[in-house]
């Protein structure tokens, strides 16, 4: 009975306490509502407002670059080949590859014997028909004094007969006697006739013999020739390449022995798309003539030439886009034959046209205007042409002030508070001062490049040699060194 008793008081204190527990809970919880409802309300919420840069569309004429990339190469490429076969007699001290030859310079002398052989023999020929013509000129003049005298005879035979006959008309020659006149005059005729034939035939013998010296001096002619093309000769100033023959080679006829090029001739080709192309050409559809720059990037050194847009190919080419232009470098030294460039076109101007950042135009075409109470809206754009990190473009803009970058956050209606910062900064080029061993591994690698030219290796060992020199010369230098 006792352990029923205390285990019946201490259900009965367990059940008062959770009771009281949970009222406890209940009083507190209508506490904090109670609480929570007697607070105030908070301050309404602002409008967000977002700081953008800001720039002026102010209205200028600008000339809009094109970038390309092309191939140096010479106007002036010539193929050395013999135009007859024989043996290599004589080569030029400088017929190597890389060789500098002069105009007229003799490079290649082939054996001259057959050839001059036949050069003799078409001379005797000539000699043979000269002494033919003149035998036939002495035959033709004996034979026209022949028929002269031939031309006498006839005459005296003649008149003889005219008086034969008329004395026999007096009754005082005789019937026989006239006859005998007669013959004679007729055989006197005859010989005439004879002789005619012989300064015909000695006519066409002559003629004969002038064709024959004709054809004797065309041989010569032709002997002489191939006598001359067993030398050849360099027809420019120029440099040898891909050289393919020694002293003592056996080579036939065409056979290609050098390519010669002109390295002070030099143009680029590079190819533009149709709708760049579409833009250097004028009124009659002509290319124009614009100007050109070509930069080759030699070890930290950037070797330019300026040039003009000589020509466009005339077909667009089997497999290609765009269109083939051609441009005539000017005082492009340092560049040879086959270095790929970078070549930048000056475009005709624009004129009235606003500069405005990349970022500041959507793919839409459209822009973000500060309007009233520094709120954005949206204005139409029209973009004539994109230039790097910049576009230029026409439209509603002239004097508003436009966001330079566009955000998601952005659009019409959002108010802003606007940065103006049209100001350019210039910044020097960052400096490096270096150490003796760095310097001397980096002029090392100038001094040992056997592809910059003489004068690029000039320039860079003249900025290495000063105190401090620019990084970004030194960087490029050291990424072609591997290090």
């Amino acid at each position: 009975m006792r352990f029923l008793r205390q285990s019946m008081i201490g259900l009965f204190l367990a059940s008062l306490t959770l009771g009281l527990l949970v009222f406890a809970v209940s009083l507190i919880n209508g506490a904090v509502q109670e609480r929570m409802a007697d607070d105030p309300k908070g301050p309404p919420a602002r409008e967000r407002v977002f700081a953008v840069n800001v720039t002026t569309a102010v209205a200028e004429d600008a000339v809009p670059v094109l970038q390309s990339f092309g191939e140096v190469q010479s106007r002036r490429l010539l193929e050395l080949r013999a135009a007859g076969g024989g043996r290599v007699v004589e080569l030029a001290d400088g017929f190597e590859d890389g060789g500098a030859v002069t105009a007229g310079q003799v490079l290649v002398r082939l054996d001259p014997a057959d050839a001059q052989a036949a050069v003799d023999r078409a001379q005797s020929d000539l000699a043979d028909a000269n002494a033919d013509g003149r035998d036939a000129a002495r035959s033709l003049e004996l034979a026209r004094a022949e028929l002269s005298a031939t031309q006498d005879q006839a005459d005296l035979r003649e008149r003889a007969f005219a008086r034969q006959r008329d004395l026999a008309e007096r009754g005082v020659g005789t019937a026989t006697l006239v006859e005998a006149a007669e013959l004679a005059a007729s055989a006197a005729r005859q010989a005439v006739v004879s002789r005619r034939q012989a300064v015909a035939q000695a006519e066409a013998r002559l003629d004969q013999t002038r064709t024959g010296l004709a054809r004797a001096r065309i041989a010569l002619a032709e002997a002489e020739r191939r006598l001359a093309d067993t030398t050849l000769t360099a027809p420019f100033d120029g440099t040898l390449s891909a050289t393919d023959v020694v002293v003592g080679r056996l080579v036939s006829a065409n056979e290609r022995l050098a390519e010669l090029i002109d390295p002070q001739d030099l143009e680029v080709s590079f190819r533009l798309s149709t709708a760049q192309f579409a833009r250097l050409l004028d009124d009659d559809g002509q290319v124009i003539r614009a100007d050109v720059t070509a930069t080759l990037d030699v070890a930290g050194v950037d070797l330019e030439a300026k040039g003009r847009i000589s020509r466009a190919s005339a077909a667009a080419g089997e497999g290609a886009t765009g269109r083939l232009v051609f441009a005539a470098l000017q005082d492009a030294k340092g560049f040879k034959p086959g270095d790929f460039v970078t070549v930048r076109v000056r475009e005709p101007v624009l004129e009235n046209v606003v500069r405005l950042p990349a970022s500041a135009v959507d793919a839409r075409g459209t822009v973000l205007a500060l309007a009233d109470e520094n709120r954005l809206e949206t204005l139409d754009v029209n973009i004539l042409r994109r230039q790097g990190d910049e576009v230029l473009v026409r439209g509603p803009i002239l004097g508003r002030k436009v966001v330079k970058a566009r955000s998601p956050l952005l659009g019409a209606g959002i108010a802003v508070k606007p940065i103006e910062r049209d100001a350019p900064v210039r910044t020097e080029p960052e400096m490096l001062e270096l150490t003796e061993e760095r310097r001397a591994r980096l002029v090392a690698f100038i001094e040992g490049s056997t592809r910059m030219p003489k004068a690029a290796k000039e320039r860079v060992l003249s900025r290495l040699a000063q105190p401090t020199v620019p990084a970004n010369m030194v960087a490029r230098i050291e990424s072609r060194m591997g290090g």
